[in-house]
């Protein structure tokens, strides 16, 4: 039987955290026809021996670390579903997320992607909505100082849309772009799009992908009532400072692509 939702998780290092997001996911989809393509890039614990034992999930090894979007994108070719599921395996699923999400989704033929409300371990609301990246991004994005500071700005809000939606009631709000660590995609949608561009290595990837959807005509939506909780960075604490360096270079090659495409452009020498 063709399954409804592919989910996919890339892997490297994630311990146990792995099968807790694994298993939220069985758990959430006990209604839903599903498959899991795990990606593991060269992970040097025995993480990826945690496929192994759910039956609906299958690995793909990769020698070596490819990178996230690489490795999402070779998920995507082995999904079967019309409906791809990207969670980090240190992100699982609050009960109902799948439905919710998918319901929104189902009913906005021009949205591609839906995401929920990304809780911290503590309760918290990480921000996983929020404005195309710009030049103040650095400064009022989701973890800028002046966000901090100053988070009643309007530039503050636009590059962060967390609660507004909320306070609204709103089941679903269009926003610019939504974190990675769990979405729910149209695969047709995601396959027009050419997957993810490859040449981002680890984060931005994808800012990079709502963009290049709703500049062919989608929606990116944000929903509320479905809710996840990430803990942050388990992967990236293995790999520290190669995590550090990847998020600088993949946040100017996204500025570079997309606020500042010519060389020549004095915003991108700023």
């Amino acid at each position: 039987m063709t399954p409804d939702v592919t989910a996919i998780l890339v892997n490297y290092n994630a311990g146990n955290e792995l099968a807790v997001a694994l298993r939220s996911i069985q758990s959430d989809c006990a209604q839903v026809e599903w498959e899991a393509v795990v990606v593991d890039n060269a992970s040097s614990d025995n993480s990826a021996a945690i496929v192994e034992t759910f039956p609906r999930a299958t690995l793909i090894r990769n020698p070596a670390n490819v990178g996230f979007g690489r490795a999402v994108n070779q998920a995507a070719a082995a999904a079967r579903a019309p409906r791809l599921l990207l969670v980090n395996p240190d992100c699982r699923l609050v009960s109902g997320a799948i439905s919710t999400l998918r319901s929104v989704l189902d009913a906005e033929p021009s949205c591609a992607v839906v995401g929920p409300r990304i809780f911290d371990p503590d309760g918290t609301v990480q921000g996983s909505a929020r404005g195309d990246p710009d030049m103040l991004t650095g400064l009022f994005g989701r973890t800028g100082a002046l966000r901090v500071l100053l988070p009643f700005l309007p530039v503050a809000r636009r590059n962060v849309v967390v609660e507004d939606a909320v306070r609204t009631g709103a089941s679903s709000v269009v926003v610019d772009w939504l974190s990675g660590a769990c979405m729910l995609i149209r695969r047709d949608a995601f396959t027009a799009a050419g997957g993810f561009d490859e040449r981002f290595f680890l984060y931005w990837e994808d800012a990079d992908l709502c963009r290049r959807l709703r500049n062919r005509g989608f929606q990116v939506r944000y929903v509320p009532g479905a809710s996840a909780v990430h803990q942050v960075g388990r992967s990236s604490q293995t790999a520290r400072r190669s995590s550090i360096r990847a998020f600088h270079a993949s946040a100017y090659l996204y500025y570079a692509t997309h606020v500042a495409p010519s060389r020549w452009s004095a915003r991108r020498w700023l």
